[in-house]
């Protein structure tokens, strides 16, 4: 869902720059003819643009995958420390409460 946010954002800001770009060449005090020129131009650069953002934002994606997965393992390393801690002191607990029983007359002799 954040990534098609995400996507439907960058496209509308790419959708906006081309034409607002668009709106002021044509709104310029030029000849018609110096227009196109410069119109041309920046429709011919618009797939080397959308080219740049996509593989600006398939980068930070890409770092933000390996971010998260990092922190995911370190989260689990932690959980499974935690987990084997509470297994030693539950049996630690359980040690201690547990009664022992007094030795018998031969086993203190053995």
């Amino acid at each position: 869902m954040a990534d098609k946010n995400q996507s439907t954002f960058i496209g509308g800001i790419f959708v906006g720059a081309v034409i607002g770009a668009v709106a002021g060449l044509l709104a310029a005090p030029r000849k018609g003819r110096d227009t196109r020129k410069i119109l041309n131009k920046t429709v011919s650069a618009v797939p080397q643009m959308a080219e740049d953002i996509a593989s600006s934002v398939q980068l930070q994606a890409d770092k933000l995958s390996a971010a998260t997965g990092d922190r995911w393992h370190d989260t689990l390393d932690r959980l499974s420390t935690a987990i084997s801690a509470g297994i030693v002191a539950s049996q630690s607990v359980r040690e201690l409460n547990t009664p022992t029983q007094p030795k018998s007359a031969r086993e203190v002799d053995e």
